[in-house]
């Protein structure tokens, strides 16, 4: 409306429209201002978010390999164990060495003519 009902051209209203066309500028500009400064914010929440994914997926590889190592651990046979298997196995053998002394002096034992002697 530059114009009045007779055609004559208004100039208040010149002044008016181009105050609102430069304040109508200005918003956009700071408007893309703002969503460049959010972009840059959410790009460094995303890189935080990244690094704190990342850092919790170490601790549970850590952990992971920290479990794994204890049941490893748990599967291979300890020394204490290791030695009492040696010890049972050697007392196993000695035993059946024994068995077999005594059956064998049983057979000469029972194999000899034995002569009870008379009584005086």
């Amino acid at each position: 409306m530059i114009f009045n009902n007779s055609g004559c051209f208004r100039p208040k209203a010149c002044v008016f429209a181009a105050a609102c066309l430069f304040s109508s500028t200005l918003s956009i500009a700071s408007d893309t201002h703002s969503l460049s400064q959010k972009a840059d914010a959410a790009r460094e929440q995303s890189r935080e978010l990244e690094l704190e994914q990342l850092q919790k997926a170490r601790d549970a590889a850590g952990e992971t390999q920290a479990r794994e190592k204890k049941i490893y651990k748990k599967m291979q046979p300890n020394d204490w164990e290791a030695e009492q298997r040696v010890k049972a196995e050697k007392q196993f053998i000695e035993r059946e060495s024994r068995e077999a002394k005594y059956l064998r002096e049983a057979r000469k034992a029972a194999s000899k003519e034995r002569k009870i002697p008379k009584p005086i």
